[in-house]
């Protein structure tokens, strides 16, 4: 069991949907640090330290990232990608949280190395429910690679 609360690292571009995301975390209680960023060019610039990221103490690597799909700039298809070639980003676990119910965008987020692949729930409370499974595995259950600050 991992026993200091790892980094969040969660790319949405919806304010509302990262407002209810973030109420998720705190009505949960998690002690997790969450870093957020609005989309796929953001999301890479925070991993590679770049931009207004280039303090790793403001932008450390998180333990896990919840990953939209469907954002601007580079989506979150293009962005996983990115992220799952290269060898100092690969082992980051990542949890696609979207909108999407497609096969097609199942099928290749499994295939380009997702962890798990979560739709969005509709209600609040559910999506407490799944903030909540999601907490109790990553960071109860499994365990993570050590990350490199």
């Amino acid at each position: 069991m991992n026993k200091t609360p790892v980094p969040i690292l969660i790319a949405e571009d919806d304010e509302d949907d990262r407002l209810l995301v973030m109420e998720a975390f705190e009505e949960s209680k998690l002690l997790n640090k969450l870093y957020i960023v609005e989309d796929g060019e953001e999301l890479l610039d925070f991993l590679y330290h770049r931009g207004a990221y280039t303090d790793i103490t403001t932008s450390p690597q998180p333990g896990i990232i919840l990953l939209d799909l469907n954002m601007p700039k580079k989506d979150g298809r293009e962005a996983l990608k990115e992220i799952k070639t290269d060898p100092n980003l690969r082992l980051i676990p990542v949890v696609v949280l979207t909108t999407s119910k497609e096969e097609e965008d199942i099928y290749t987020s499994y295939k380009l190395g997702i962890s798990s692949f979560i739709v969005k729930p509709v209600t609040f409370e559910e999506l407490i429910a799944v903030i909540q499974g999601l907490s109790r595995y990553w960071f109860e259950i499994v365990e993570l690679p050590a990350r490199k600050d």
